[in-house]
C-alpha cells in the first residue's frame, strides 16, 4: 500500500511537470490539485487498513475494505467539487493528472516486492 502512494507521488509530480511545460502555470496549478484529489483520500484508505491489520494481527475484513474504498471514492468526489468551485481549473491539465496519478497505482501490482 505504501508502495503505491510513493507511485501516485511521482506520477503527480510527473504529471505537474507535464503539464507546466504543456499549459503554463495554471496548467501545473490544476495538476497539482488533481494530485491533491486522488492522493490524501488514497492515503488515507492505506494508512486506514494498515492500522487495522495491525490491531487485529495481520487480518482485514472484506466489509473494512469495502467500507474504506466507498468512503475514499466518495471523498474524491467531493474534494473535485470542492476544487473546481474554488479555482479557475485546465480541465485537460486537471483530468490528466487525474487519470495518470489513478492509474499509477496499478503500476505496483506490476512489480513484486
Amino acid at each position: 500500500m505504501i508502495k503505491t502512494l510513493y507511485l501516485q507521488l511521482c506520477a503527480a509530480a510527473l504529471a505537474v511537470c507535464l503539464a507546466a511545460l504543456f499549459a503554463g502555470t495554471r496548467g501545473a496549478i490544476s495538476a497539482f490539485l488533481a494530485g491533491v484529489v486522488c492522493i490524501f483520500p488514497a492515503a488515507w484508505f492505506a494508512f486506514r487498513l494498515l492500522f487495522k491489520a495491525r490491531r487485529r494481527s495481520g487480518r482485514v475484513s472484506p466489509t473494512d475494505f469495502f467500507i474504506g474504498e466507498f468512503v475514499k471514492i466518495v471523498t474524491m468526489l467531493g474534494l473535485l467539487v470542492v476544487v473546481v468551485k474554488a479555482y479557475a481549473v485546465h480541465w485537460p491539465s486537471l483530468l490528466f493528472g487525474m487519470a495518470i496519478v489513478l492509474q499509477a497505482s496499478f503500476l505496483a501490482f506490476w512489480k513484486k516486492s
